[in-house]
């Protein structure tokens, strides 16, 4: 599967500058802040680590929905679609990424 390339530019621009790594993984690409994964691009929709409670509310909005791509659902993490993706909200999904794997222990 092809993933947005413009919309992972856009990730990598946010996200390395927190210091964040950029791996390519599920037929796209990952962001791990300190070892952990914080987001990623899988096509055209942006993959988000949120946490339970955050990723429960996120769920709410009509452009979020579950990150499902394999048997076994992640809880916590959500994907958002190209609708919710304007520059403002894409730093502040990635802000909340970031504020709840800074939370994780260092790998």
């Amino acid at each position: 599967m092809a993933y947005d390339k413009e919309l992972d530019a856009r990730v990598g621009d946010v996200a390395m500058a927190w210091g964040a790594s950029r791996r390519r993984m599920f037929g796209g690409t990952g962001y791990m802040l300190n070892g952990n994964m914080m987001a990623g691009v899988f096509g055209d929709s942006l993959i988000l680590r949120l946490g339970p409670e955050e990723g429960a509310a996120a769920l709410e909005r009509a452009d979020v929905q579950p990150f499902d791509i394999s048997p076994n659902p992640h809880s916590g993490w959500v994907m958002v679609g190209p609708g919710g993706l304007d520059d403002d909200s894409l730093e502040h999904w990635l802000e909340q990424a970031r504020e709840f794997v800074e939370t994780l222990p260092e790998k």
